[in-house]
């Protein structure tokens, strides 16, 4: 009887370690994964074709990233529908950081505040950190007669309705941005959708449209060649590739800003520690000297905040459109 009481008390203890060495497994799981990582390819899906802003932005910051890592950042360009192709790659794929995605912001601001029903839930997207932003500026074209904000504001109150403006789209951030800025000034004008920026800055230089609103780096080109004016940045602060520029807001126009902004993600599940290795060794290579500079030349402005700040971000710029969306009855199509 004393043996086998023995023999029990021997094996509740020998239970009690292993549920102990588990538990501490399950504590320390992530962090392994995270010392391990990353031990062989990184992909990294971008849902818009090559050459684009955002295949622009990414390929500087994946190849110092590979350097930092010793093993390669691939960029997988998935372009289509909306940029939901790309995304629900993403969404279907291991969570396990050796699959990453860089969208802008039409991915996880625009679409959830026009789309009811998508391939995708913002709730199966991990967010790791807002990789950088792309200030916009107001662009006018040079037979324009105003010469200032105020000008321009004069004029358009002058004739309601009348002048026209080109955006990407019904949808698109430009339009949203232009709206904000008409509902702040108390103005009315007329939108133009193109297919894209291209088209849309194409329209301001032959007069086809008065003005629009685009990145610093479509814009200020023909600013520079003097092909076209601008009226201001639309960000918050004065840009370091135009510092000269004032923005909108010191212009008169108070609440005002716009800008595009560029995200990595990774699947819902992505464990903590390899997001927060990531989002550190991303914002370690944006504060290299020669990456800034090739950014900031190209009219980015790197971030690379905490995975907290970045969904704070997005919920900021969330209610930001989604009150400019409901106060002028702007659908999709």
């Amino acid at each position: 009887m004393l043996n086998l009481r023995i023999s029990r008390l021997g094996t509740f203890f020998t239970r009690a370690i292993c549920l102990a060495v588990a538990l501490g497994t399950m504590s320390v799981g992530g962090q392994g994964l995270a010392n391990d990582f990353p031990n062989r390819r990184v992909r990294v899906i971008i849902p818009y074709t090559p050459g684009g802003t955002p295949d622009v932005l990414f390929r500087v910051v994946a190849q110092a990233l590979s350097a930092k890592w010793g093993q390669p950042v691939v960029i997988e360009n998935r372009p289509g529908g909306n940029t939901f192709i790309g995304t629900s790659a993403l969404v279907h794929s291991p969570a396990d950081g050796y699959t990453l995605m860089l969208t802008a912001d039409n991915t996880f601001v625009i679409n959830p505040l026009f789309y009811n029903s998508m391939p995708y839930a913002m709730s199966d997207l991990a967010p790791i950190t807002l990789v950088a932003t792309a200030p916009h500026m107001f662009a006018i074209t040079n037979n324009a007669p105003a010469k200032t904000v105020q000008d321009f504001i004069a004029w358009a109150k002058a004739k309601p309705d009348t002048i026209m403006y080109g955006t990407t789209g019904p949808a698109g951030l430009q339009r949203l941005a232009m709206e904000l800025f008409s509902r702040i000034a108390g103005i009315k004008l007329m939108q133009v959708p193109y297919k894209g920026a291209p088209e849309a800055v194409t329209a301001v230089l032959t007069g086809e449209v008065t003005a629009s609103i685009n990145s610093v780096a479509t814009i200020l080109p023909h600013v520079s060649a003097g092909n076209m004016r601008t009226l201001g940045v639309a960000s918050t602060k004065r840009v370091a590739l135009a510092p000269e520029i004032p923005t909108i807001e010191e212009q008169g126009v108070p609440g005002f800003s716009s800008q595009g902004s560029f995200g990595l993600f990774g699947p819902a599940a992505l464990p903590d520690a390899i997001r927060d290795q990531i989002q550190a060794d991303v914002a370690e290579v944006l504060k290299q000297p020669d990456i800034r500079k090739y950014l900031e030349q190209r009219g980015f402005e790197p971030q690379g905040i905490s995975a907290a700040e970045f969904r704070t971000f997005i919920a900021n710029e969330t209610a930001k459109w989604k009150r400019v969306i409901t106060d002028a009855n702007i659908k999709a199509d």
